[in-house]
């Protein structure tokens, strides 16, 4: 049986389902490129323009879900970030942020399989990209790194809903940015495809080096083997490590704020702890012993850090996260030693980002007890 966010799609019954749709209306929109008004019309227009393309009518009915989904929830965040600056309405990061918020409605509200997740929040943070990949420093390597999490003809579809569900004087030039970028991506291997490199230490030196090739092959680095865990309290990291890795060496910021007593909700010792932690680390790393790094890790930019300071000990680093469904989470939380109040997981659930192919030597999912394939 196939995923689906609603039975129901008439707007009136997805606002009286949804609060986040039931937001849109009081969104507004600059009229230089939304001349038809808010972001709930616009929603409406983008979704009987996607339902309206000869391409979506002929894809498989859960592919349709998926983009169908991505198309309501596309626009989501430009309720948190929505500002008038210079007499112009604007609504800078509204993308990035969509695909946390997509992200957690999707695993808190409505039960969806992880996969199916996953793609359209990918889609939702993307959805812009074919507008403006021209305009990043290095659209290469920024196309290459989304094709790893999305299927760029999805993204295209998506694209050209949104630029024809809207009243713009621009339109004509949109749908060519849009056409151009498929062409960029066949051109580049990356169309119905994600972008193959040469290995995984190959992808890894690409995106962690300001120079190389996707058919550049490196040379193999005798360091350690860095397990670097990440996922949201109660998920069962500490039941990960006694399954598969029990005789490895595990560096825990959890052990070190309880062997200090310090109180995980003490900003002002967390960086006393994650160095004492990196110290730990650094020992491992000096000797090439192999070990795993036990922490919630949830924001991308401090495991990107992380991981620059192992690879500088040319270790080879495996990024596995893990997740169970939101009721078995809490249950399990509930059933810990040490339980995290809701309100806190609920905060950290809303800022979790996902890692993706591109931070580690290798990423693997560890969904509901097994591995993603």
């Amino acid at each position: 049986m196939n995923w689906q966010l609603t039975q129901n799609r008439e707007w009136s019954q997805l606002e009286k389902q949804f609060e986040f749709v039931r937001d849109m209306a009081a969104v507004p929109q600059d009229s230089r490129h939304h001349a038809e008004g808010n972001v709930a019309i616009h929603t409406q227009m983008v979704l009987a323009a996607l339902e309206g393309l000869p391409e979506y009518q002929r894809l498989p009915e859960q592919q349709q879900q998926i983009v169908w989904t991505a198309a309501l929830l596309h626009d989501v965040e430009k309720r948190s970030t929505t500002r008038e600056e210079e007499g112009r309405i604007i609504s800078p990061g509204h993308a990035r942020k969509g695909e946390l918020s997509a992200r957690n409605i999707l695993f808190r509200s409505v039960d969806t399989p992880f996969a199916i997740r996953e793609q359209i929040a990918a889609l939702v943070r993307f959805h812009g990209l074919p507008l403006w990949l021209m305009e990043k420093p290095d659209p290469e390597r920024a196309l290459y790194a989304a094709s790893l999490r999305v299927d760029m003809s999805l993204l295209c579809m998506l694209a050209n809903a949104d630029a024809l569900g809207r009243v713009c004087e621009d339109q004509t030039d949109l749908l060519t940015r849009i056409e151009l970028f498929e062409l960029f991506c066949r051109e580049h291997e990356c169309w119905n495809q994600p972008k193959q490199f040469a290995s995984l230490a190959g992808r890894f030196h690409y995106f962690h080096t300001q120079r190389g090739t996707p058919d550049y092959q490196p040379f193999d680095e005798d360091g350690s083997e860095v397990i670097m865990l990440c996922g949201l309290p109660g998920m069962g990291k500490d039941h990960f490590i006694q399954r598969f890795y029990p005789q490895t060496a595990v560096v825990s910021l959890d052990n070190i704020r309880r062997e200090h007593n310090i109180d995980p909700a003490d900003r002002n010792a967390q960086g006393w702890v994650a160095q004492q932690a990196k110290e730990q680390a650094k020992v491992y790393l000096r000797n090439k012993q192999n070990f795993i790094w036990n922490a919630t890790s949830l924001n991308g930019s401090l495991r990107e850090s992380l991981i620059s300071l192992f690879a500088r000990y040319q270790a080879k680093i495996h990024l596995i996260y893990l997740e169970v469904p939101c009721k078995q989470w809490q249950q399990q939380n509930r059933q810990r030693k040490h339980v995290v109040p809701d309100n806190v997981l609920e905060r950290m659930s809303r800022k979790l980002e996902i890692p993706t192919p591109d931070e580690a030597h290798q990423v693997s999912y560890f969904i509901n007890g097994e591995f993603l394939k």
